[in-house]
């Protein structure tokens, strides 16, 4: 084979490779998705109880896993799911609920802190513990132990930055 032919072969063999890669990657990602809404909707329909809704137990979750139970609007904004208008409604309506209280940010004015307040801790510990059940059964059912901690890796891999 000549040195120009074999050149041209290389380049489609590498054009293949980035083509069936790009195919993987959006099979991945698409079945990825389906399976967090597919959860999330089972999480969402079996969540244990009324007192609280899902996106704010996902508020006081993220609160709960902070060494003083708090964050910053802001940042709080960047771990749930929903838009900052969303969640500044969503904080007020546990503001009024004595769930949480908001706090102006020491370092900036113009900031406010989230703290959950022991009846907000109080709250979310009695609805955890009955939620970690349907996960338990929901993924833990589901996967074995070699297969959560994979896809807990593969996860924490995405998030990254």
């Amino acid at each position: 084979m000549r040195t120009d032919e074999r050149a041209g072969t290389d380049e489609r063999d590498r054009a293949t490779r980035r083509a069936s890669a790009r195919v993987n990657a959006v099979s991945a990602w698409e079945s990825l998705f389906r399976a967090q809404v597919a959860v999330m909707r089972t999480l969402a329909a079996e969540f244990p109880t009324r007192d609280i809704s899902f996106n704010e137990y996902d508020v006081l979750f993220n609160l709960s896993r902070q060494p003083d139970r708090s964050l910053r609007l802001r940042d709080l904004n960047k771990h749930v799911l929903l838009t900052q208008p969303s969640v500044s409604r969503l904080v007020d309506r546990l503001v009024a609920r004595g769930l949480v209280a908001k706090c102006p940010e020491p370092s900036d004015a113009r900031g406010t802190v989230i703290r959950m307040t022991d009846s907000g801790f109080e709250m979310f510990r009695r609805v955890a513990v009955e939620h970690m059940r349907t996960i338990t059964e929901r993924v833990g059912g589901r996967l074995d132990a070699d297969e959560l901690e994979r896809l807990a890796e593969l996860c924490d891999k995405l998030r990254s930055e």
